[in-house]
């Protein structure tokens, strides 16, 4: 899920008997070993091997990091190895929820619940609860698997809307008060056309990103339990709600708010045009405030949720575990293994990493000591989601029928109405070969 923030840092003691703590545990230093870790995010590589020399010289138990990236490498080298029984002590799993179930009943994977829970400090109440969710199962969910906590996220990310302040003032409005409401962004578009400015930039050439932010609006327009049910086939895309979640995109294209090449652009070109000021407000991940600092070191933009177009719902908003790592549950180092990411993910580590990678913190202890804008996408939290950690989700058709049909709303090549029928045949069709 795109570009992401996140944090660490420490010192050393001595060879005889000792204590050390992470988030909630602590315990006597066994025999030296080396602890194996295989991990693909390139932004973190400096500041992860400074945090394993900080822990050899607290414990005397050596670190190795090793690096294999781009992703889609790393995601083969792990099934490789998984199918070989050859995995390091700990790994991470790219992928989506079934990925990382099939990893844990293949037995690879360590049930973390015990450790989680072992004291009265409990370890996993440094972590924001949501972004626990993403490693959980539940006797609800529909994995096969037994509950429990699997992977210890070591970062967390939200996808929100962006906003400009130099921009904002610029166009004569009060940075302080970004719109709240659809209307009131809506409201933006004619002056920001007149401006000569381009009003709202995204990669929505990437579906992904398209899906991201209809799934915002749907949550807000319907809420969740009529989004899953739609999912299960209960309720048409036909349905008035969903027609009115498609309408948002003609109703912002109308308003002259969308950049005219959105549908194609890729969000790297979208993170350029905010980061050069040619944009008043973009939808992105907490990931880019390291990329706009490579940018340009000196904007100003605030993190925001997407204006509320409906008061029965809340808004919702895409975000929970960035990066996750599992213990191998072959390994004949697991102990020191958990001990390691009890230690990474104490309050000062993951502080250290968010201020060296601009990636949010998973505990919710470290947020004092990161950036302002940081702690502003940190704030949207209280209203993450994820299909991830819904129990179910929809097929690949229906969401591509989804995005392609709100790029052709776009385009003005159908309407919301038009689209939404398009969908629920898919719809209908998928549904069908299930019965089969």
């Amino acid at each position: 899920m795109a570009g992401r923030k996140f944090g660490l840092v420490f010192l050393a003691l001595c060879m005889f008997s000792f204590i050390f703590s992470g988030c909630g545990g602590s315990s006597k230093e066994s025999a030296k070993s080396t602890i194996n870790i295989w991990y693909w995010m390139t932004d973190r590589d400096a500041p992860l091997q400074q945090l394993a020399k900080n822990y050899e010289a607290k414990t005397g138990i050596k670190v190795n990091f090793e690096l294999f990236a781009p992703s889609d490498a790393y995601s083969q080298k792990v099934r490789a190895a998984a199918q070989g029984f050859n995995l390091p002590d700990i790994f991470g799993v790219l992928g989506e929820k079934r990925d990382f179930a099939s990893y844990i009943k293949a037995g690879h994977v360590l049930d973390l619940t015990p450790y989680m829970d072992a004291d009265a400090s409990k370890w996993r109440n440094c972590f924001y609860a949501k972004a626990l969710e993403v490693n959980e199962f539940t006797s609800a969910g529909v994995y096969d698997v037994k509950p429990g906590v699997y992977g210890v996220p070591v970062d967390i990310m939200t996808i929100q809307m962006l906003y400009n302040k130099s921009l904002f003032k610029t166009l004569g409005l009060n940075p302080k008060k970004p719109p709240v409401t659809f209307d009131e962004m809506i409201a933006l578009g004619p002056k920001i056309k007149e401006a000569g400015l381009q009003g709202f930039v995204s990669g929505w050439g990437e579906l992904w990103m398209i899906d991201c932010f209809a799934n915002n609006y749907a949550f807000n327009i319907m809420g969740k339990e009529k989004v899953l049910a739609t999912l299960k086939g209960e309720v048409p895309y036909t349905d008035p709600d969903w027609v009115k979640v498609f309408s948002i995109f003609k109703e912002m294209n109308n308003a002259g708010l969308l950049s005219k090449s959105i549908i194609t652009m890729v969000n790297k070109t979208a993170e350029q045009l905010f980061a050069n000021e040619k944009a008043v407000f973009a939808f992105n991940g907490s990931w880019c405030v390291n990329v706009y600092k490579g940018m340009n070191p000196n904007l100003d933009y605030g993190a925001i949720l997407p204006p509320k177009i409906s008061e029965k719902f809340p808004m919702a908003i895409w975000g929970g575990a960035g990066s996750s790592f599992m213990v191998n549950a072959r390994s004949k180092n697991k102990e020191e293994a958990v001990k390691f990411l009890q230690w990474l993910t104490d309050t000062e580590q993951q502080a250290y990493l968010a201020q060296e990678t601009n990636n949010l913190p998973a505990n919710k202890n470290s947020l004092s000591k990161i950036p302002e804008i940081l702690a502003q996408f940190a704030k949207g939290m209280e209203v993450a989601t994820h299909p991830n950690v819904w129990g179910l989700s929809e097929s690949s058709a229906v969401i591509e029928a989804v995005d392609k049909g709100i790029q052709s709303i776009i385009l003005g090549e159908k309407t919301p109405e038009q689209v939404a029928a398009d969908v629920q045949r898919v719809k209908e069709r998928e549904l069908a070969k299930r019965k089969k």
